[in-house]
């Protein structure tokens, strides 16, 4: 056993050590549903905002994204101003008026604030439905936990999935959202500290007397591997090779703050007034975190195009640059950040199976009869039961080691985009309320675009078709809640004029 693989399994093992310990905390603070899906709706700004953003930043942002960095060269630098702008000023236009209408609904997730607030159970049990394209998100962050077994460790790829899902299962099983947040809050600090030392450390390895003629050096050197990778707009990337997909790129990043496992943060919070706090906390935690993308950069500088694959070229570049010690501290790091963000979507997942489809609509139209007490106790078990279930799903989907996690990730995020968030920004900005058949129109319409787009092979970015379709559904939405009300006043009008 090599020093690396050394140091990684006690650092691997401590921190497993902490997460369970973790996870038990939250398994005793359980007692209800509604603990499990947003830990009572009474947690803090500060710990929220943490679990916000790891749970938006997750393991693309240290393997994935750092990955494209290396592939593509500068212009993957648009992904910080769309993951720091466009993150943070999604959750500024929608969390306040969503927390302040939910004060009186007392939803426990999207889908249950959706059905709640257009009173359609179409719209509940259909976007809890779409929330399955989150496990394209789990997924992908197995990949990253096996990527670096594998790398770190010597495992089989296959034996690292695994074990990245036995674990991450196992102390979201009993500790629901409590586990989830509370594990988040140390990963993201880690993630942090991460950003920095990455930033600060190829600055120091090519310095060249002074700050600018150090990026000037990296700047030439990537330009005499490839032009392309120092252009404003490379061709060869998947997703900034133009000014419109690196719109695409920041609106789909926009909506991506409304969805579904970090709706629930804002859900949580126990003062509306602390949202503010919760928001600054994430963008000062987001923006140290996202400097590790340069880490791709070095990588290109020091070690040229490699033969390794993309997803490992951080790791690289740390192995290459750092003593065993911190490259297994990496390590760490990274495993950290694919299980901050593989909580909150395993809890986002099993709220919709046990709140929004079993309570709010089985039991409360009558389909299942059983009292309050015994429905309670029935949702907590379906809430556990389906985190190994869709742990085994995501797993299966990542048996074959995929190019790029990131491009498996955007998947699941664009599809639940495109179908949602009409529906949410008209019930936030829309100056009457929207009929049900409006949004349910627009969640439908939403979604079939995007699976056109994407699957039907019209745009290749996941993140482009994503943004188009999510446009699309927005469009849709406007549109619909628009003409049903003409429509509704119409007649109403008539049967004014035939009762005179």
């Amino acid at each position: 056993m090599n020093t690396v693989t050394l140091f990684t399994w006690i650092g691997f093992i401590v921190f497993l050590a902490i997460m369970l310990f973790l996870g038990y905390i939250g398994t005793k603070k359980t007692k209800n549903i509604r603990d499990f899906a947003i830990g009572g709706g009474r947690l803090g700004p500060v710990v929220l905002g943490l679990s916000f953003a790891a749970t938006y930043l997750s393991a693309a942002t240290f393997l994935g994204y750092p990955g494209w960095s290396h592939e593509w060269g500068l212009t993957n630098l648009w992904l910080m101003l769309a993951m720091i702008g466009g993150g943070a000023l999604g959750v500024l236009m929608v969390a306040k008026k969503i927390r302040s209408l939910n004060e009186e609904q007392k939803s426990l997730s999207l889908p249950d604030w959706l059905g709640d607030y257009y009173n359609s159970d179409l719209l509940r049990v259909g976007t809890g439905l779409i929330l399955l394209f989150n496990i394209f998100y789990i997924a992908a962050q197995f990949v990253a936990g096996a990527r670096i077994f594998e790398y770190l460790l010597g495992m089989d790829y296959r034996t690292g999935l695994i074990l990245i899902t036995v674990v991450v299962v196992v102390y979201v099983f009993g500790g629901g959202a409590f586990a989830d947040i509370y594990t988040d809050a140390v990963q993201v600090i880690m993630m942090a500290i991460a950003g920095i030392v990455i930033f600060i450390s190829g600055i120091v390895i090519f310095w060249k007397n002074g700050i600018a003629a150090t990026f000037a050096g990296i700047t030439d050197n990537l330009a005499a591997q490839d032009a392309n990778l120092v252009a404003v707009f490379n061709p060869d990337s998947a997703h900034f090779y133009s000014i419109g997909a690196v719109i695409g790129a920041i609106c789909i990043q926009w909506a991506f703050a409304s969805a579904p496992h970090l709706f629930n943060k804002v859900l949580g919070i126990k003062n509306e007034k602390d949202l503010g706090k919760m928001i600054l906390t994430y963008v000062i935690v987001a923006s140290l975190s996202v400097l590790v993308l340069f880490g791709g950069l070095y990588s290109r500088v020091a070690l040229g195009s490699g033969e390794f694959v993309a997803d490992l070229a951080l790791m690289e570049y740390v192995a290459w640059a750092f003593p065993a010690a911190v490259v297994a501290l990496f390590g760490v790091v990274i495993l950290a950040a694919a299980m901050s963000t593989t909580d909150g979507l395993f809890v986002s997942i099993s709220t919709v199976f046990a709140n929004d489809i079993f309570l709010k609509f089985l039991v409360r139209r009558g389909y299942v009869k059983v009292d309050e007490e015994k429905a309670e106790k029935i949702a907590l078990q379906i809430s556990r039961l389906t985190v190994p279930v869709v742990g085994i799903i995501a797993l299966l989907i990542v048996m074959k080691p995929p190019a790029y996690m990131g491009d498996i990730m955007w998947i699941g995020i664009s599809g639940v985009a495109a179908g949602t968030l009409g529906p949410i920004l008209y019930a936030v900005y829309g100056k009457r309320k929207a009929s049900a058949r409006a949004a349910e129109g627009s969640m439908l319409i939403g979604l079939a675009a995007y699976l056109i787009l994407y699957f039907g092979g019209l745009i290749q970015s996941t993140m482009t078709a994503g943004a188009v379709a999510t446009g699309i559904g927005i469009v849709t939405m406007v549109v619909l809640a628009n003409v049903l009300t003409e429509k509704k006043e119409e007649a109403r009008l008539a049967n004014a004029e035939q009762g005179q």
